[in-house]
């Protein structure tokens, strides 16, 4: 039996609104990052040629989790979804990719969906065409309230952000006139974290990686200091909201201690 039909089977439907009504009560992560991995391979484990219909299957199942997200109350989602690592990557694997990532975001920015989305990356890194596509985008689903606030993850590194934070403090810093022994008087975690990609936002209680994979990969290296880790062995492609489930109530049976 195929994943699709097993999904479709009353006895899988019962078994996810059980999951799904045993999680009454429990918290409830108000920004989780997914870390969308592992496309490729699905596509070679199916027997497609062209790895790239991995990351259109992909994109399709991040509509999906916005929609669960919605459901569950969620607030913000950062999805990991090209790396400043990947731009090494040979053009013909790179080109399809950057491309299905520009009709996601203009997709997910279509009038009638409720997602406001927000890029977090180093957009000057990516192609002109490319950037303009993903600030368009953003710019369409601004006035958005509804539904969850989407940070697409494009051209993005830990390290990249935390240097363009220090480096946009600095700037600031010296705009309005301080010396660098004043910065350095004063300087606090928060100043830094004023400056961030995802600055107005909560650091996520949860991140979801797939595909068996057990590392942070510079996802999100300083938001993540007191994050909630579950890792799902399926590919993203085959990710389904039972597995969904399974993470929040993962992370609702947790107790969070932020160190003490």
């Amino acid at each position: 039996m195929s994943l699709r039909s097993l999904i479709s089977t009353p006895f899988y439907r019962v078994y996810e609104r059980r999951l799904a009504g045993k999680l009454a009560g429990k918290p409830v992560p108000q920004h989780v990052g997914v870390m969308c991995d592992g496309n490729r391979r699905w596509a070679r484990e199916m027997g497609f040629v062209d790895p790239n219909d991995g990351h259109r299957v992909g994109a399709t199942r991040i509509k999906e989790l916005l929609t669960w997200c919605d459901q569950a109350g969620i607030k913000h989602v950062t999805l990991y979804l090209l790396a400043t690592d990947n731009l090494q990557r040979p053009a013909a694997e790179l080109d399809p990719l950057v491309k299905i990532i520009e009709d996601l975001a203009t997709e997910l920015a279509e009038d009638g969906n409720p997602w406001r989305l927000r890029m977090v990356g180093a957009l000057d890194v990516l192609p002109a065409a490319t950037a303009a596509t993903l600030k368009a985008a953003q710019e369409k689903t601004r006035g958005r309230t509804v539904g969850v606030e989407v940070n697409m993850a494009v051209g993005y590194g830990g390290r990249r952000e935390i240097a363009d934070a220090v480096r946009s403090l600095l700037h600031e810093q010296a705009a309005a006139g301080r010396t660098i022994e004043e910065m350095a008087e004063i300087l606090d975690v928060e100043h830094i974290a004023e400056h961030l990609y995802t600055r107005g936002q909560p650091d996520p209680d949860l991140v979801i990686r797939t595909s068996g994979e057990q590392r942070l990969s510079g996802f999100l290296l300083w938001q993540s200091a007191h994050s909630e880790f579950y890792f799902h062995d399926a590919n993203w492609p085959d990710f389904r909201r039972i597995d969904f489930l399974r993470a929040l109530r993962s992370y609702g049976s947790r107790q969070r201690r932020y160190g003490a």
